[in-house]
């Protein structure tokens, strides 16, 4: 049994011998290599090209587990994105070691760099500090329906932590920066519940009958199909509001009652379809039959004189008169009775 293994030994260790001459040489080969300008930067970019296969593989390894991990899509994207990142630096790393780039040269660079750019990397650093407190504070998540301060109306389609991507009704890209969220008002109109209110004003005369008037408004809102037409009532917060479509005495105006109809949207998309749905529908109802003591108001003024206002002087007239004097104005200003074309014509031969 000894004479055995140290035959194997012996047999072994030329073996041993040989390779360890070979990695010898091909490290020598590779040093020598590197020596050849753009050969180290070749190796860089090869290691990075691995990285991001090797990140993609891990993406889709990853990919189901940290998506039920975590409930919000956005946080899980941001996640998915940062190992991608790490995998990439960590193969960087690796090529600049084997590129023969001392890494403390590097962090030195860096440090400087930074320094030097730090004016200009602070609205990107700014950005990213709000990106997290939006993952964190969970204000929207990807697919709801927001409204930016500025009117304009989207569904939010991307979170990162320097933007936030806004894809518009108008059919355009909103890439917004997340400090400008983080400053500013943005209307969540789809977060929990997509039920919206909304109202309508709606004047009319002090002649008509207002609570019919008031349950003519109610029940054309109602007609609606993108109007809930009642049910339970809606809460909000502690407190409850109809769900049916209810009009209110809101003030009394110049020109006539001023009514104000509130209703409850099915969902935010369409503010202005269902609006003008509604505006229709009361507009028909009300005019529908001649019969029905509700008129729409309109401005108007009555002028009162008393002793107090001075003296008005006022003529009256039928209309057959101001007629006949509007006819005897333009005879009397077209020459010798002629034509106005005529005139101008004689002028120019």
């Amino acid at each position: 049994m000894h004479s055995g293994t140290t035959a194997a030994i012996a047999t072994a260790t030329p073996i041993a011998t040989a390779v360890t001459n070979l990695l010898d040489g091909l490290a020598d080969a590779y040093q020598s290599a590197l020596a050849v300008p753009g050969v180290a930067i070749v190796v860089v970019v090869l290691f990075l090209a691995l990285g991001a296969a090797v990140s993609t593989y891990a993406l889709r390894l990853l990919g189901r587990p940290v998506a039920r991990r975590f409930a919000r899509e956005s946080v899980a994207h941001v996640i998915l994105r940062g190992i991608r990142l790490v995998v990439i630096l960590l193969f960087g790393a690796a090529g600049l070691s084997a590129a023969g780039v001392e890494l403390g040269n590097i962090v030195l660079s860096v440090t400087v760099f930074s320094a030097v750019v730090a004016v200009v990397l602070a609205p990107i650093v700014g950005s990213i500090i709000s990106g997290v407190f939006v993952l964190a504070d969970q204000p929207f998540e990807i697919g709801d329906m927001v409204e930016l301060p500025d009117g304009t109306r989207g569904f939010v389609d991307d979170i990162t932590l320097r933007y936030t991507k806004i894809f518009t009704v108008d059919n355009t890209f909103e890439v917004i920066p997340n400090s400008y969220i983080r400053d500013h008002r943005v209307t969540n109109l789809s977060a929990e519940d997509e039920r919206t209110r909304l109202t309508l004003p709606v004047v009319v005369t002090y002649e008509s009958d207002i609570e019919r008037a008031r349950s003519l408004i109610e029940r054309a809102a109602a007609s609606c199909e993108t109007v809930i037409e009642g049910g339970p009532d809606i809460r909000i917060g502690v407190a409850r509001y109809p769900a049916r479509p209810t009009c209110y005495i809101d003030a009394y105006g110049d020109h006539g009652v001023e009514l104000t109809l509130r209703y409850w949207a099915k969902n935010p998309f369409k503010p202005l379809t269902v609006r003008s749905q509604v505006q229709t529908a009361v507009w028909d109802i009300l005019g529908a039959d001649d019969s029905i003591d509700v008129e729409f108001a309109y401005p108007h003024s009555h002028l009162v004189f008393d002793d107090t206002s001075g003296v008005a002087q006022v003529a009256m007239r039928d209309e057959g008169s101001v007629s006949h004097e509007r006819a005897t104005h333009d005879s009397q200003a077209a020459p010798d009775g002629a034509p106005d074309g005529a005139g101008s014509a004689s002028g120019e031969n």
